[in-house]
């Protein structure tokens, strides 16, 4: 049998409820300090998907976040100083097409297959967007940079399409690969892929 007592004391309601208050002013102080961040990954190069990853970016930094987009692949498109970005219906089941105020009724497949269709649906797209007062990806792309979003180009990508990177803006931050990114992301608040 063991000699030693045990001693139980009870619980002092004050230095709970001053712990409990105390813990909650320095929460609050926390997240007020807190600046929210966001990471994109851009993967396509197409005129419909530059838009929402400069628009998620620019709409971001003006909230005041700490913003930066990885462009990778495809999405190395959008950095280059001359874009010629186009919207295709290969990949895009669910693209929309209006004539006249009317949907036209032609599938994805019969529409790869029109010569000159691609064309014709990237200056029907720009010509809409002009038309309701919608930013060039141009214009989204230098608020973005207005607004310090880190742009950041896939060193890997770079290599792997032989791209030289005098045909690239001089406002990326960074040439990286996935590895040098994947921390930025880590600490992000949230992150998107497109």
């Amino acid at each position: 049998m063991s000699n030693t007592a045990s001693i139980t004391t009870a619980p002092d309601p004050d230095l709970d409820a001053w712990f409990d208050r105390r813990f909650t002013e320095k929460m609050a102080e926390r997240d007020a300090a807190h600046t929210p961040s966001m990471t994109i990954i851009a993967t396509k190069g197409t005129l419909d998907m530059a838009y929402p990853p400069f628009i998620l970016a620019s709409t971001a930094a003006a909230l005041g976040w700490d913003v930066s987009i990885f462009f990778t692949f495809y999405g190395l498109n959008l950095l280059k100083k001359d874009l010629d970005l186009r919207v295709t219906p290969v990949g895009n089941p669910a693209m929309p097409m209006k004539l006249s105020g009317r949907d036209l009724p032609l599938p994805t497949s019969v529409m790869t297959l029109m010569p000159g269709f691609e064309g014709m649906v990237t200056r029907m797209m720009r010509s809409t967007m002009d038309r309701k007062g919608i930013a060039r990806i141009d214009e989204l792309r230098d608020l973005c940079i207005e607004a310090d979003v880190k742009l950041v180009a896939c060193q890997m990508t770079v290599d792997l399409f032989d791209y030289g990177k005098d045909e690239f803006i001089p406002q990326i931050e960074q040439w990286a690969g996935a590895a040098s990114f994947l921390p930025r992301a880590l600490a992000a608040d949230v992150n998107f892929f497109m």
